[in-house]
């Protein structure tokens, strides 16, 4: 039973970046890959902070935060379709342009570029740890359906290396990169919203990185998707016990410790 607990933990710990990593997935099979996951998921957890202390409802704060960051993705990439702009240096404005609108939505609303925190965002370990769970199982699932047995989920899954498939079959490639987007800013979101119920508070710059590390993830992860989740549980039962062995086993480098749970990556990236 302690066994069981402590691994689900360690998977509610993880289910931002798990999330956060099939994100990157979708994009990355679609050629295109989403260089703004970092600053849109600090974006999202200010979004749901701000729902959520405006109706009052942590359930209306997470599906509006969702509709938000989807919303905003569908109309950058298809005005970067559209235009025909570089999809690569698009995605990094787009890192840059979340970033900025955090900053300035923060000040505008609530006067400062701090902590924002509520007596109506206030959520127990318990909580925080279910939905982890839920969501993470949830979403990790529907990820590997939709890879695999749907047709766009095909789609997405040539879009990058057979575009020329698709024409053939009368489908826009584009399309098919605008909806992987869309799919990486749901996940992102989602990553978002989970920071902040554990933290039960919102804290600039939230992703801590985590944006970038899921781009890690999925190379690392070989782009499968249950590979990817294996990975990152593995880096991050890496950072678990970088921030807990000090407890058990005194006298280690802190700059040691900081740095083991890239260490590991670095190991597995090699080992591959």
């Amino acid at each position: 039973m302690i066994f069981f607990n402590s691994l689900l933990s360690a998977f509610a710990y993880s289910c931002p970046l798990i999330l956060c990593s099939l994100g990157a997935l979708f994009s990355e099979f679609a050629g295109c890959l989403a260089l703004f996951l970092d600053g849109l998921v600090s974006f999202s957890a200010f979004l749901f902070y701000t729902f959520t202390v405006t109706t009052g409802s942590p359930l209306a704060g997470a599906i509006l935060t969702c509709l938000g960051a989807v919303i905003i993705t569908l109309v950058f990439s298809a005005v970067v379709e559209l235009g025909k702009a570089n999809r690569f240096i698009a995605a990094i404005a787009m890192n840059l342009l979340f970033g900025a609108l955090t900053s300035c939505f923060s000040w505008a609303f609530f006067g400062t570029r701090g902590v924002l925190a509520a007596d109506l965002f206030m959520f127990s370990v318990g909580t925080a740890r279910a939905a982890a769970v839920c969501c993470g199982a949830g979403f990790v699932a529907m990820a590997v359906i939709f890879l695999r047995y749907s047709r766009h989920g095909l789609y997405v899954r040539i879009a990058g290396s057979d575009a020329d498939v698709l024409k053939a079959k009368g489908v826009n490639p584009g399309s098919i990169k605008n909806l992987s987007w869309c799919l990486s800013a749901l996940y992102g979101s989602l990553a978002g919203i989970l920071l902040a119920i554990r933290l039960s508070s919102f804290v600039p710059n939230i992703s801590s990185g985590r944006g970038w590390m899921a781009l890690a993830a999925v190379f690392l992860g070989k782009k499968k998707p249950l590979r990817i989740v294996a990975a990152v549980l593995i880096f991050c039962f890496a950072d678990l016990l970088a921030a807990n062995i000090q407890n058990y086993i005194p006298g280690i480098p802190s700059s040691f410790l900081i740095s083991l749970p890239y260490l590991v990556s670095l190991i597995l990236i090699l080992a591959k």
